[in-house]
């Protein structure tokens, strides 16, 4: 009943190699190793990462956690073969967002999924992963690799990623202190993170455009592939001291959808764009597409990665511990007051 045996089928033969897959779990336990954080139990290997979080360090712990991917930014890295740095950007989309409630990063998990494994496109993919958990100071403790032949493409593969944070309840940054005075600091971004390539896609597509052409000192592939800045260690220490009312980070949606998101009814925000210079991959991106301003500023970051909504006496201090931590910042607008839902301007 079983078959003549050039007849049975086999796992490998579907086109799952069990094989390979342990033998990039090896590598990932050396990329693992160099995030290492006090509370990390056990981590790669077993069913489930243990952390025993730092819970004397609290009176009121609270944990905060956050997942996303990067979108189709995915599609151009591995049309140009630029696997290193788009771990970077996953770790960065869910850190940045623990980081809003002013949540230090404990763990990191990933999960990366494929057609068909190949183990040195998912090391260097993974080895970016275990850079953006060194900058954004969290564990690398798990994650899971799937091979699942007939799902993906090619040389596609698709990546998610999930964050948990540690915060003191009295200390979580919410919005509710946030009142018209307000200064609006934005911190700068390094291009478009990992928002908005479904419409850059489109851009290329349509013109044609070459990759390797400069725009602002640099090729537009690299431009379009620069990893997303994590904000982690420049932010968190201005989160704690009580100055900072609010925080978002700018991801889908651009400043006047996410901004919104961290402020109370009855206000509204007034950002200058006069107040910096978009980096040179949004003029370019909204010249060779054609996009309308009021879609831009929907659609992208337009320079401006994170947003910290100050009290008015502390904007300054605060731009100038950004700078001093290595970051571009500055004040691009004020809080107003408004009616019903809040709002962004853009003035």
């Amino acid at each position: 009943m079983s078959g003549s045996p050039r007849n049975r089928l086999s796992y490998r033969g579907a086109g799952v190699d069990v094989d390979r897959g342990h033998h990039l779990v090896t590598r990932i336990r050396e990329i693992a190793d160099k995030t290492p954080r006090e509370g990390v139990i056990a981590g790669l290997g077993g069913f489930g990462a243990l952390f025993e979080p730092p819970l004397h360090r609290y009176r009121r712990p609270v944990l905060v956690s956050g997942t996303d991917g990067v979108g189709t930014k995915l599609k151009l890295a591995i049309a140009k073969g630029r696997h290193d740095t788009i771990g970077i950007d996953l770790v960065a989309m869910c850190v940045n967002d623990v980081v809003t409630h002013g949540a230090e990063p404990l763990f990191f998990l990933d999960y990366f999924a494929t057609g068909r494994l190949d183990v040195d496109v998912a090391e260097r993919v993974l080895a970016g992963i275990g850079r953006g958990c060194a900058l954004a100071g969290a564990a690398l403790v798990g994650g899971e690799t799937a091979e699942m032949p007939g799902m993906y493409a090619g040389g596609d593969y698709d990546l998610a990623g999930f964050c948990v944070g540690i915060v003191e309840r009295d200390a979580v940054i919410d919005g509710s202190r946030v009142v018209p005075g307000d200064r609006v600091v934005a911190v700068g971004s390094s291009g478009p993170h990992a928002n908005g390539y479904s419409l850059i896609r489109k851009v290329l597509d349509a013109g044609g455009e070459d990759l390797d052409g400069m725009v602002g000192g640099v090729s537009l592939g690299d431009a379009l592939l620069a990893p997303t800045r994590i904000y982690a260690a420049s932010v968190l220490p201005l989160a704690r001291n009580g100055g900072v009312h609010a925080i978002a980070h700018v991801t889908g949606g651009g400043i006047v959808e996410n901004l919104p998101r961290v402020l109370p009814p009855g206000t509204r925000a007034v950002i200058d764009p006069s107040s910096w210079r978009r980096p040179a991959v949004f003029e370019w991106i909204r010249d060779a597409g054609g996009i309308a301003e009021a879609e831009m500023w929907r659609t992208f970051n337009c320079g401006a990665g994170m947003l910290l909504v100050t009290a008015r006496d502390v904007a300054g201090e605060t731009v100038a511990a950004l700078a001093k931590s290595g970051e571009c910042a500055w004040v691009a607008g004020e809080i107003v007051s408004g009616e019903g839902v809040p709002e962004v301007v853009i003035e």
